[in-house]
Formats: structure tokens, sequence, C-alpha cells
């Protein structure tokens, strides 16, 4: 993955406008756990591309430091060597001496050509630099965002539960409301009245019964007398009326 298109996908997750996502959302849930998803994901290549990029710039300013060196090497070995040809020219050594300098032009182009080298790679290490601080910023607001995307998550799955009960509460209570209990046992209550009345009555009508029964009886039996007279008349004439026995 190549650094700009790194920052561009670090920069687009960046602006994402969660709340605007989440209301455009048909299941807000779902979207935040697939946005949970993309960010972690995005979040390790970022971090293996910056890792990488790091490395890379530590290898650049390596290489930055042994031209440096050898720069400062070469630039030592340059008057060592023209050090000793001024001695042996100094001593009569023309030639020797000549030998010498010849030699410290050579270490003077090295020392020329490591200090070029180190120069040219200067702008881009600090371009570099650059790019990993915003890819660690970058990073650092993935993070972030992340961690945001996960609380809502979390939030939200939890407003979803309460909201679930809260609507099993309610339905129910609308149950209960449609099918009243207390109205179940007033219809019992009439019920059982209605067979108490029932039964009161059926009682009131046997002791009716019973009633007339009696007075039936007791019609025998007056009747029953009245004949016994007439007989006892018959028998004993006046005498039976005035008795009364």
């Amino acid at each position: 993955m190549a650094k700009q298109s790194i920052l561009g996908r670090i920069s687009q997750l960046l602006r994402a406008n969660i709340n605007a996502l989440l209301d455009q959302a048909e299941d807000p849930q779902m979207m935040l756990d697939q946005l949970v998803r993309d960010y972690t994901n995005s979040i390790a290549e970022a971090e293996s591309a910056v890792a990488q990029t790091i490395g890379n710039l530590r290898l650049m300013e390596q290489d930055h430091a042994e031209d440096v060196e050898a720069a400062a090497d070469w630039g030592r070995k340059a008057l060592a060597a023209s050090a000793k040809g001024d001695e042996l020219r100094a001593a009569g050594k023309s030639e020797d001496a000549d030998k010498f300098d010849k030699l410290a032009k050579m270490a003077i182009g090295k020392q020329i050509t490591a200090e070029n080298e180190a120069k040219s790679a200067e702008p881009t290490i600090a371009a570099q630099n650059d790019v990993v601080d915003k890819l660690k910023n970058g990073l650092e607001g993935m993070r972030g965002k992340l961690g945001e995307l996960t609380s809502k998550r979390d939030e939200l799955v939890a407003r979803a539960k309460t909201a679930q009960a809260q609507n099993q509460v309610a339905d129910s209570l609308q149950s209960i409301d449609v099918m009243d209990p207390t109205s179940e046992l007033g219809r019992f209550e009439e019920k059982v009245r209605r067979e108490e009345a029932l039964v009161a009555g059926k009682q009131e009508i046997a002791a009716s019964t019973l009633d007339s029964q009696f007075e039936t009886l007791e019609e025998l039996d007056k009747a029953t007398e009245v004949d016994a007279r007439l007989a006892e008349l018959k028998a004993g004439g006046t005498q039976a009326i005035t008795s009364g026995s």
C-alpha cells in the first residue's frame, strides 16, 4: 500500500461523520458492527504500512549517517596524506610527496562524493519524517475513532435491549388490560351467585311442595273426622252431635 493511499484512507476514515452515517442506516447496530470491523482492519493495515515506512526511513537515516561518517573519514585521510606529502617534500623527497598529495586528492574526491550523497538524501529523509509523523497522528486518530465507535455500539446495544424489555412490559400490560383477570373473577362470581340462587330456588320449591303435602294431609284428617262423626251421628242420634266425642 502506497504512502499516499494510506494517508488518503486514514483521512477518509477520520472525516467519517458517525452520527450522520447512523442517521442514514436502516440497521444502526449492524452498521456500527461493520464500521468497527472496517476500522479495525484499516488500523491493522495502516500499522503494518507505517511500520514498513518507518523501517525504510531508519534505513535511509542509517545510510545518511554512514555517508556523513564516510565523508569525515575521507577528510581525515586526505588531511593525513596531505600532511605526509608536505613532510616528504620538506625532506626533499618530491616524488614521494607527490604520491601522497595524489592520495590526498583521491580522499578529497571520496569525501565530496560522500558529502553529496548525504546532502541529497536529507530532503527525502525530512519528507519521510513528515509522512511518518502524519501517519502516526492518523493512527492515533483512527484508534480514537475506533474507541468512539465501540462506545457508541455498546451504548446502542444496551439501549436496544432496554427498549426491547420495555416493549415486552408494555405488551404484557396491554394484554392484561385486554384480558383483565379481575373481570374474569367477576364473571365467575356472578356465575356462582346464579348457581346459589338456583339452589335457593329449588330449596324454596321443595319447601313449598312439602307444605302443600302437609296441608293435603290435614285436609285428609279433617275429612276422616267428618266421616267419623257422620257415622257416630247415625249410630247415636243427637247425643253424638252434642257430646263432641
